[in-house]
């Protein structure tokens, strides 16, 4: 299995979640600027969406889209990082994945492009009424889906990293301050991150 990722992306989702279940794979670092490869290849040819994550499989299927990635690396090792399909904490786990993909993931975007000062101010107020229900789930439950770590916390994790790099002023939210540091502290989470950006 090879995992396409540039750091700092939404890629070290998936990147954890392969970390977390034990799984191994390469990673292939993209250039989002230029889209080639290590090997001066061109990322269109493996992903033609020209955007990370994407992973091959060792048939050559190429999968993409941070929330499909995350179930099917969860998959593989059934009831670690995911609940079995057909059931309803499945669904549950699936309604967070599409949550934070379309109103946290996707509200972000805006901001990676110098918006207006206008557009900026309505960027964050949006994001602040969805980490308004983050905070609210968080306050009763260690984790996004409930009492384990699941894929949604690795999705969770990844993008709201962005806060801080975008300048977006989350202190309103002390259970997602303490959840993020939780995670962060994971063996797991911190090997990825590492291998990432090159450290140890």
């Amino acid at each position: 299995m090879k995992l396409y990722y540039s750091p700092g992306a939404c890629s070290l989702a998936p990147h954890i979640a392969l970390a977390e279940a034990g799984i191994p794979a390469d990673i292939v670092r993209v250039d989002l600027r230029t889209h080639k490869l290590p090997d001066g290849s061109d990322y269109h040819k493996v992903n033609p969406k020209g955007y990370v994550p994407a992973v091959q499989l060792e048939d050559g299927t190429v999968l993409t889209e941070v929330s499909i990635l995350l179930q099917y690396i969860a998959d593989r090792k059934p009831g670690s990082l995911a609940p079995a399909f057909g059931n309803l904490e499945r669904y549950k786990l699936m309604e967070w994945l599409n949550f934070v993909a379309t109103e946290i993931h996707k509200t972000y975007g805006p901001l990676w492009h110098q918006p207006s000062d206008e557009v900026r101010a309505s960027v964050i107020a949006r994001l602040g009424k969805r980490y308004a229900i983050v905070e609210a789930q968080l306050a009763k439950h260690p984790f996004l889906a409930g009492s384990a770590f699941t894929i949604a916390d690795a999705y969770l994790f990844t993008v709201t990293r962005w806060a801080s790099m975008l300048k977006v002023d989350l202190s309103a939210f002390p259970h997602v301050a303490a959840y993020m540091k939780r995670i962060d502290e994971r063996p797991a989470v911190k090997a990825a991150i590492a291998a990432e950006h090159g450290t140890k």
